[in-house]
């Protein structure tokens, strides 16, 4: 039997929920499920938070992007080591992304390095409309940190939590930071709703207009009335059920997540093999379990491992390619000392789905142990 990455986890809570929806009819785009699914949320990450439920993550940050009036020729500050996803919104509207290294302490971006090109641009008269910080694989970046920043040179700052729903930073639920954050509820994340996103907010007039954009911008009218454009971005009231059922189960996830993290790295800690840390202060939510191995040390390289668990059946996969190495972003800025390409080059995600057996994690740690053992 195959061993996945990450593969959907229902709750069993879920088909009571969508059945709700079709006994009720509400099978179009919105309904009480869709509702109660944002307000779930809301609930949830708690601060006074508005919650607007949509296709997808990357939707959510296009509409946070446009509402912080992102346009041609501005420039979006932005994690070099994310998902494509959280990166190609800054291409939709035009905008040009500049991009920055991760800090070795957290994998998260660095602030001090963002803090030097702040001040330097700020003199320079050249601020980036907006920063887009990158929850790196359930951990959550420093949302005092970069809202001092932020506030200081009056920058929109929009966190990409699309990793971390359940993860929190000094008290702080990860998702409630910056003018918005956007989540992503795409079928290998902590919870799912198949496919799904969501734009998280405490400005309520950001909330409205993230709606208003999401359905077509349609004015109040008896008919069809359009001063702007918008789109079809509204999550499915079908999609919002299915959510419903798996808020119920969040916390659960994330304990069995960060369970499974802590088995990998009991088993799985020898010289030349370093885990995501884990800053004090920080809970990750261990979205994917993400650790890096030094040939020097091991005698195997990252694809050896990754080779030979397919081999087995059994999925891993490198860590997201940084954004400045892509051939679309040949060329474009970038600010740091590659600590994001050298965790892409010996960097690798093991399976951490939350419906991973013991057994299954055990074959996997060792498939590894023997791979190692015959190379020292």
């Amino acid at each position: 039997m195959r061993i996945y990455l990450s593969r959907p986890h229902m709750s069993g809570h879920e088909e009571a929920r969508v059945a709700e929806a079709f006994a009720s009819n509400f099978v179009a785009p919105l309904g009480p499920q869709l509702d109660a699914f944002e307000a779930a949320v809301a609930k949830y990450l708690g601060g006074g938070v508005h919650c607007v439920a949509l296709s997808s993550g990357s939707a959510a940050l296009h509409l946070a992007l446009r509402i912080a009036g992102v346009g041609q020729g501005d420039e979006v500050w932005i994690s070099s080591m994310t998902f494509a996803g959280g990166i190609f919104p800054v291409n939709y509207l035009g905008a040009t992304p500049r991009f920055f290294d991760l800090d070795p302490a957290s994998w998260t971006i660095d602030t001090a390095l963002l803090a030097e090109e702040l001040a330097r641009a700020a003199k320079e008269n050249r601020l980036p409309k907006a920063i887009v910080p990158t929850d790196l694989y359930g951990q959550s970046v420093e949302l005092d940190t970069l809202e001092s920043l932020a506030a200081r040179y009056g920058v929109r700052l929009i966190v990409d939590s699309a990793e971390s729903l359940g993860a929190s930073i000094c008290e702080r639920k990860a998702g409630t930071g910056g003018d918005a954050a956007i989540l992503s509820f795409n079928g290998n994340k902590i919870i799912t709703t198949s496919g799904g996103g969501m734009l998280v907010t405490r400005h309520k007039d950001w909330a409205d207009e993230a709606r208003f954009l999401a359905t077509q911008a349609r004015d109040p009218a008896p008919h069809y009335e359009h001063s702007t454009f918008g789109y079809n971005y509204r999550l499915s009231n079908i999609c919002a059920a299915i959510g419903l059922g798996q808020m119920e189960v969040l916390d659960a996830r994330v304990s069995r997540r960060r369970a499974i993290f802590a088995r990998y790295q009991s088993a799985l800690t020898r010289p030349g093999i370093t885990f995501m840390p884990e800053p004090e202060g920080s809970q990750s939510t261990r979205w994917l379990t993400a650790l890096t191995i030094d040939p020097e040390q091991t005698g195997v390289t990252r694809e050896d491992i990754r080779l030979m668990l397919l081999d087995h059946e059994i999925e891993a996969r490198p860590l997201w390619k940084p954004m400045h190495l892509q051939p679309l972003y040949a060329g474009a800025p970038y600010h740091g000392a590659g600590i994001d390409e050298r965790l892409f080059e010996t960097g690798l995600c093991l399976p951490s789905g939350s419906d991973m057996s013991d057994a299954q994690q055990d074959e996997v740690i060792g498939r590894i142990l023997a791979l190692l053992d015959r190379h020292r």
